[in-house]
């Protein structure tokens, strides 16, 4: 089979881990694609030890769509492991599983896309094995953004559940969205090289931590982000808080009104803590994800830093 997606592999002369970084999962998240391409030419003949695989886009589909799905109606990112023989999303799903599964450790970087714009976070699953769940941890202090995030285990379908069932260390980011921010390209890149600086592959280019919040909560459905305050019914938001406020129980989060603007339902939060996630367009399907609010009260371990 031809490949579905660009694969470069770059590999040292010494033995060591096997990495791999993709981007691309969604076709509308493009400062990944962006930092992977620059990896790619960064990182020719630098790798100190083992070997680095790097797919800059994953679902290019749905890239060259500009959309999040791919032309079969599918989320890549609930499609895993996929179908060698389905439709062209399960069958990206099924070769992006299989690079998973050779892979030592993931990095999987995304964006909040058209529909959301979320403050920049590394994020792991809660793995049940001690020892994967360190080296998350450890990956995600590397990567060094603002916001360090461990959610729910149980959830299906996406690459980090291909990693966690074969016991691979795996990340992923959250960069923004709703738009175009070439400059969090840096960002991106810099977390890569330290992530491959903690695998002993690269040197660090680490300064000064980054890091404001650590928050871990295992609870079900943690770490959906497409639930979170769900609007009650369709029609035009209007957001009344911005990104990384810090907000109170029963605060108005933003209303719905109607296409004359005459119906107004307000959207209160349910928790205090910290508006990580808000939608970045007015359009709002009745169960469409509204805002996301990370809240000490629902997890088992929450600590602002600075």
């Amino acid at each position: 089979m031809a490949n579905l997606f660009p694969i470069i592999t770059i590999k040292s002369s010494k033995p060591g881990p096997e990495g791999l970084i993709i981007a691309g999962v969604h076709g509308d998240e493009y400062e990944p694609i962006l930092a992977v391409r620059q990896l790619i030419n960064e990182l020719k003949g630098k790798i100190g030890k083992g070997s680095l695989t790097l797919v800059p886009v994953v679902n290019k589909g749905a890239f060259l769509a500009g959309a999040r799905l791919g032309s079969d109606g599918l989320d890549l990112a609930r499609t895993c492991p996929g179908k060698k023989v389905g439709s062209i999303t399960e069958q990206v799903a099924h070769e992006i599983s299989k690079l998973i599964r050779k892979a030592d450790f993931l990095i999987d970087m995304h964006t909040g896309g058209n529909l959301f714009e979320i403050s920049p976070l590394s994020g792991y699953m809660m793995h049940p094995n001690s020892e994967v769940l360190d080296t998350q941890r450890a990956m995600a202090e590397a990567f060094n953004l603002p916001i360090i995030w461990g959610t729910s285990p149980d959830l299906e379908g996406r690459t980090l559940s291909v990693a966690r069932d074969e016991n691979v260390p795996a990340i992923y980011t959250e960069y923004r969205g709703g738009g175009y921010y070439p400059d969090g390209i840096g960002d991106l890149v810099d977390g890569c090289k330290n992530v491959l600086a903690y695998f002993g592959m690269f040197p660090s280019v680490k300064g000064d931590s980054k890091v404001t919040l650590k928050i871990e909560d295992n609870q079900p459905g943690s770490g959906h982000l497409q639930e979170m305050y769900p609007a009650p019914e369709e029609g035009v938001f209007v957001a009344t808080v911005e990104l990384g406020q810090e907000v109170r129980q029963n605060e108005v989060l933003g209303y719905l009104c109607d296409f004359y603007g005459e119906k107004k339902i307000e959207v209160h939060t349910l928790q205090a803590g910290r508006i990580f996630l808000i939608r970045a367009v007015p359009m709002a399907k009745k169960g469409d994800a509204l805002a996301g609010i990370l809240s000490a009260g629902n997890s088992n371990y929450y600590e602002k830093i600075g």
